[in-house]
């Protein structure tokens, strides 16, 4: 005869309580677009995206003072004149190049946003692969030289503005300020990507998935910073933010707004360069004429056409990789 056990044979759910630590959300198991990244990590809080965009503006601006104290002081050591804003005169090539190095001082702030407060690997601001695709990079700079090229030369033929100077600069003179513009030029550019295409659309893309909602704010800040000169001149440049915002989340990178960037600035700051006084003008893309502006427009147009052929044939990655769940901790086994 035998007795019924008081204790349960079989597996037995036993009930657990809350755990007391909070825990963040699992990352999302399936691939996402580039401005949907923050959401990728399992990390995102409604604030973080907020709380970095100010960081971001409080660090540029103290970083900015700084920069125009140490261009003060050492326009003071060389004797230099006073610009009207206060600033040290340091020549045309001097004064581009301090130009260029406040915009490009804004690169190492938004990977470091990108680390705190997002709490993001750096390199997912420049891909949906966490790096910046060197070899990508390569094909879309050769798809912009065509279209560019071309626009260099509209740009020549055009009527230009009156009183603009025609007059070589000198050999020397041109390749000293070449070689300063290819050093400088590539970190402005790129640093200009990185906040805007960067930094602005993965911060919206954190709440809204349409990729336009997210490409729209960015574009629109985009060329407000660049001040109001003509209407047609804000337009081509709005444009251009929504075509280079469009290609990045298209492509899962960077890359195609950068070389577009890059390689339209050192056609446009070699072609001031070599005339006399030609970096002394501060006139931008938004002073530009209809005529102008109108042709940068087809420009980046038949750029975004190549570029969305090129990736068709080199399917660069435009998903993050699936993010993999952690692996349930094994409990102590339980013998009969």
């Amino acid at each position: 005869m035998t007795t019924a056990s008081p204790y349960p044979s079989g597996p037995t759910a036993y009930p657990t309580g809350p755990s007391p630590y909070p825990t963040a959300p699992p990352p999302d198991p399936t691939g996402r677009p580039y401005h949907r990244m923050d959401r990728t990590t399992g990390r995102h809080r409604w604030w973080r995206a907020w709380v970095g965009t100010l960081l971001l503006a409080v660090a540029y601006f103290v970083s900015i003072l700084v920069l125009f104290g140490v261009s003060h002081g050492l326009g003071t050591a060389l004797g230099a004149p006073e610009l009207p804003d206060g600033g040290a005169d340091l020549g045309p090539l001097g004064n581009t190049a301090m130009d260029l190095v406040s915009i490009a001082i804004a690169l190492p702030l938004v990977l470091l946003a990108t680390l705190w407060p997002a709490r993001r690997p750096a390199g997912t601001v420049s891909s949906v692969t966490g790096r910046l695709r060197i070899g990508w990079l390569g094909w879309c700079l050769l798809a912009a030289l065509p279209p560019l090229l071309l626009l260099t030369v509209t740009a020549f033929l055009l009527p230009g503005e009156p009183g603009g100077s025609d007059t070589w600069v000198g050999l020397r003179s041109f390749l000293a300020a070449l070689a300063v513009l290819a050093v400088l030029v590539p970190l402005q550019a790129a640093a200009e990507e990185y906040v805007f295409r960067g930094w602005l659309t993965q911060a919206v893309g954190a709440f809204v998935r349409s990729p336009w909602f997210a490409v729209l704010p960015q574009a629109v800040l985009f060329a407000a910073a660049h001040g109001w000169g003509t209407r047609w001149g804000f337009l081509g440049l709005l444009v251009n933010g929504l075509v280079a915002g469009l290609l990045t989340i298209r492509t899962g990178g960077l890359e195609a707004a950068i070389a577009l960037h890059v390689l339209n600035n050192l056609l446009a700051f070699g072609a001031s360069a070599a005339v006399v006084g030609g970096l002394s003008s501060d006139e931008t893309a938004a002073d530009a004429p209809w005529s102008l502006a109108l042709a940068a427009m087809v420009t980046d147009l038949l750029y975004a056409a190549i570029v969305l052929w090129l990736a068709r044939r080199r399917e660069p990655q435009r998903l993050s990789a699936p993010a993999v769940p952690p692996a349930p901790y094994p409990g102590p086994a339980r013998t009969a």
